[in-house]
């Protein structure tokens, strides 16, 4: 059995944050690009990233309110996606330093 060294595990910790606000900013551009491509709201793909997204958005929902949805989603949900890129690369950087 391999010993796993504790700087070997903060940076599975580390790349792990990382993936996982990638994944999180990935989804809400699918939503976005959905959006903007006017997907039909009922197909099951269409659906399920409008639904994860809006759990993923945050409080970056109704930041601005223009008139035009489409642009209110193309901004909001995409600096929600900025911001789970910067936040997580702040975090495993985090992660990487105390361990």
């Amino acid at each position: 059995m391999a010993t796993v060294t504790r700087s070997g595990m903060v940076g599975v910790v580390a790349g792990v944050v990382r993936w996982v606000g990638l994944v999180f900013a990935l989804i809400l551009a699918v939503h976005v690009l959905l959006t903007v491509g006017n997907a039909n709201p009922a197909n099951g793909i269409t659906t399920f990233f409008a639904t994860t997204a809006d759990w993923l958005v945050l409080a970056f929902k109704n930041l601005f309110t223009p008139e035009n949805a489409t642009l209110r989603v193309l901004v909001n949900y995409g600096l929600a996606a900025i911001f789970w890129l910067i936040a997580t690369a702040v975090l495993s950087r985090l992660v990487r330093r105390l361990g």
